[in-house]
């Protein structure tokens, strides 16, 4: 009897993970400006997937595996510098074969973010319609 409540209250935890996750995903790419968009800090070789919300000043980058509210990154619109941008190569193994990477100059350091080619042009105007800093 105890194993079958402890199995029980391990699938319910499980359950409950699962729809939070799922509720996470969906208020995040509910609002506008949310995209699908792959971050890594220049130099590391790991790419990690999460839902970037662009609008205002900043650009707000949640990691899709957590069940955290707040961004992970935060990159203001004044500071970003786009250096390139390039296709998805055989090194970025970890991203889909029909994603453009942006290489960025950061206030907290050089960044590559990776999206979808229809995301890329809203993004750029994003970046380049950002008022002059003085």
């Amino acid at each position: 009897m105890t194993t079958e409540l402890l199995l029980l209250v391990a699938v319910g935890v499980l359950v409950g993970l699962v729809v939070a996750f799922l509720l996470r995903r969906r208020f995040l790419l509910s609002g506008l400006g949310a995209v699908t968009m792959w971050l890594r800090p220049s130099g590391s070789p790991r790419w990690s997937v999460g839902v970037a919300w662009y609008g205002g000043d900043s650009l707000l980058w949640y990691r899709a595996l957590s069940l955290s509210v707040r961004p992970q990154q935060r990159l203001c619109r004044a500071e970003v510098q786009v250096q390139g941008r390039r296709r998805a190569g055989a090194s970025d193994v970890a991203l889909p074969d029909d994603v453009v990477v942006v290489s960025c100059a950061t206030a907290a350091g050089p960044r590559e973010l990776a999206m979808d080619s229809s995301t890329v042009t809203g993004f750029l105007s994003w970046v380049e319609s950002a008022p002059p800093v003085r």
